[in-house]
């Protein structure tokens, strides 16, 4: 081969060669220059959408007891610390009024029984007079009727007047006798008014519970409690805290997930324990002020251990999807507004879709429309981002979660 050529060939080659890598070069700057995005990919989770809220229990019941009378302390039972039953005595008040009351209504009600036997004998004899009275002009009028002329007129007239006058006398009495068992009645109201007053110089738990505060001692005046709060004063306040109540202002976002009967979880960080509630009742009506629902939940706490005061942390669950598409909060655009999308890069490049969204936790947003299983889509910051754009992906660090729970 000439020598020209030879030279001729290898600058050729020479020259494809440094074409080959400057190509390589423009190709490489070119990847270099494209924006990176950070991805997850859309993939199944089991979400769990959970509200909590601190709230601090209260006893289920809570009442200051007061006597129905007014009188002085004869004796008080019970102390601060003290656990009561339904019905067991607390104090005995000193009421020398409601006695002598008593006393004069039981009298009434003799004089009322003394009066109805009374009665009673005087309808016997005015039912035998009318009798007598009745058969005596029954007997004249027949003779008069038989044999005319054989008995006066006037006798007739007379016989027939004193039948009238018997029975208007044994009506008279009867009447009377109706009147007495009237006045038996009303004698039996009083003397059971009078001991029913009399009874209320007891006083009784009206629950099972434990005695929080004493403000009476023996001998102190006791107001009736119908009397002005200034001047009534309790005997003990009565607290039931063998069932605690918390109340809790559920947001109005939560309000659709409120039922009666569902439990959750009590959480009492001063314990270190958890324990178990139910929902039992709630308003139904938000209050205008902070939007939010008065919601009460029921602690059962028949051994004692939490006490009225203590903050708690409610767990309310209000969904839970199991194995449904998923992708992390921060890839939807649109979150709370009636449109939102995701940037999916598929072959290097940006396409913005439009997704349908299901729960949301505060981790995780279920996907039930637009993407599928598998697909990248970008995540954090959108801003500059543009549908059709060229870009390169890198996948997020928390990509590797697995469920999401708020």
């Amino acid at each position: 081969m000439p020598l020209s050529l030879r030279m001729a060939m290898l600058i050729a080659a020479s020259a494809g060669t440094s074409c080959l890598l400057t190509s390589c070069r423009s190709t490489a700057a070119a990847v270099a220059d494209l924006p990176t995005v950070p991805t997850a990919t859309v993939r199944p989770a089991n979400l769990t959408n959970e509200l909590v809220l601190t709230a601090e229990f209260t006893p289920y019941q809570d009442v200051d007891v007061m006597a129905k009378v007014a009188g002085y302390v004869k004796n008080i039972k019970v102390d601060i610390g003290d656990h009561v039953r339904e019905g067991d005595l607390l104090a005995t008040l000193e009421v020398p009024e409601l006695q002598d009351e008593r006393a004069k209504a039981t009298a009434g009600l003799a004089a009322a029984q003394a009066n109805i036997i009374t009665a009673r004998s005087a309808v016997k004899r005015a039912e035998a007079s009318a009798n007598i009275a009745h058969l005596s002009f029954q007997r004249i009028q027949d003779v008069a009727t038989k044999q005319p002329g054989l008995v006066p007129k006037q006798e007739v007239d007379v016989a027939q007047a004193h039948d009238l006058e018997a029975a208007a006398q044994l009506a008279s009495v009867q009447s009377a006798l109706q009147s007495a068992e009237q006045a038996k009645l009303e004698a039996d109201s009083e003397r059971s008014r009078a001991d029913a007053m009399l009874q209320y110089a007891t006083i009784r738990a009206p629950f099972a519970g434990v005695i929080t505060k004493r403000y009476a001692n023996t001998g102190s005046m006791i107001q009736a409690g119908i009397s002005s709060q200034t001047q009534a004063m309790p005997v003990v306040r009565l607290a039931q805290n063998n069932l605690l109540r918390l109340t809790l202002p559920v947001p109005m976002s939560a309000v659709p997930d409120i039922h009666n009967g569902d439990t959750v979880n009590v959480n009492v960080t001063t314990l270190g324990r958890t324990f178990p509630g139910n929902i039992t009742r709630f308003t139904d009506s938000l209050q205008t002020s902070t939007r939010t629902m008065d919601t009460e939940v029921d602690v059962p706490n028949r051994d004692g251990t939490l006490v009225p005061g203590m903050y708690a942390e409610v767990h309310l669950h209000l969904a839970t999807h199991t194995n449904v598409l998923s992708v992390p909060v921060d890839a939807v655009e649109g979150l709370g507004t009636t449109v939102q999308h995701v940037y999916a890069v598929r072959g290097g490049q940006l396409h913005l879709v439009k997704v349908t969204i299901g729960l949301q936790t505060a981790t995780r947003v279920e996907i039930l429309d637009g993407v599928q299983s598998g697909d990248q889509v970008v995540v954090g910051r959108h801003s500059g981002l543009a549908d059709g754009e060229k870009v390169t992906s890198r996948t997020a660090s928390y990509e590797s979660d697995t469920n999401s729970h708020s």
